[in-house]
């Protein structure tokens, strides 16, 4: 079964491709940045029963005219039959697409990295058929990203630097700077990249240390900001409310009575006004809580 935490390391390029290149430029490879991406079909099954599907499949176009296939793959731990169908991959899709594709492989550990970043060949020792070379993102180098104003600027490679350095020392150093940098973002992007960070530490002691933040530091977006929204909008509506039942009763509204509802953002006291509004005889009567058949006056 494949792991939220190997599903949100690939998602991390759909969300953001450009960060493949910003990423390997850092290492000295100058892959340029994407005009146009395409998210393409990760299903390889041919005529045989046997399956055979990628994480993630990129189709990436450059200002220069070129273009490339960019496959996915999260790898959690050293697997010998992997390699295999990484070579049957990038052999089909270069048939299929007629464009050459490059393999990028994510680790969370060191030993995983080392271990993917060797070339791997197919054939016989005497005479290989086919080399495999894979690039690794991983722990090696992918940068530790600790400020928040840097992480501010790239949220996408700073997700990834929180996820792939899930077990370092310094997890919680990187998971507050991304905390804080995701403040500065709009709410929606903000809980993608969130709920992918927290995807991709998975069981990782750092995976607490990232819901506490997001329980105190970005509940703004979480609950806080939108609790908000609905409060600003339920306070306009009693405002609308009270002001249109004192209408309707033919009750006069002063200018201060009608700057001072209209000013109110507290529930509890909007509440009580509109209850109020249904019985005072004057405005002025809403600001002070009296019995309300006393409001209402003797019956008649």
């Amino acid at each position: 079964m494949v792991s939220s935490s190997h599903e949100a390391m690939h998602h991390i390029f759909q969300e953001d491709p450009g960060v493949f290149a910003r990423t390997f430029r850092t290492l000295d490879l100058p892959f340029p940045d994407p005009v146009a991406v395409s998210l393409l079909p990760t299903d390889l099954t041919e005529i045989q029963p046997t399956e055979r599907r990628v994480d993630t499949l990129l189709r990436i176009d450059t200002a220069s005219g070129d273009s490339h296939l960019l496959i996915v793959e999260a790898q959690s731990k050293k697997n010998s039959r992997k390699p295999t169908s990484w070579a049957y991959y990038v052999a089909h899709l270069q048939e299929k697409y007629g464009i050459p594709p490059v393999l990028l492989v994510m680790c969370q550990d060191m030993n995983t990295a080392a271990w993917a970043s060797k070339p791997f060949t197919v054939g016989p020792p005497q005479w290989p058929t086919l080399t495999l070379r894979a690039l690794v993102l991983g722990p090696h180098n992918v940068p530790v990203i600790t400020d928040p104003s840097t992480a501010a600027r790239d949220i996408p490679l700073a997700t990834l630097s929180a996820i792939t350095h899930a077990k370092n020392p310094n997890a919680p150093a990187i998971l507050k700077a991304l905390a804080v940098a995701l403040k500065t973002i709009d709410e929606e992007t903000a809980r993608i990249f969130a709920e992918l960070t927290e995807l991709g530490l998975g069981t990782a002691t750092a995976a607490e240390t990232w819901r506490q933040l997001m329980s105190v530091d970005l509940s703004f977006f979480r609950s806080e900001t939108s609790q908000r929204l609905r409060d600003e909008g339920l306070a306009k509506g009693r405002i609308e409310d009270i002001l249109l039942i004192l209408d309707t009763r033919g009750v006069e509204v002063t200018e201060a009575a009608r700057e001072r509802i209209t000013s109110s953002t507290d529930l509890d006291e909007l509440r009580g006004w509109l209850t109020r509004a249904l019985t005072v005889r004057s405005a002025d009567d809403l600001f002070t809580e009296t019995d309300p058949e006393t409001e209402a006056g003797p019956e008649a």
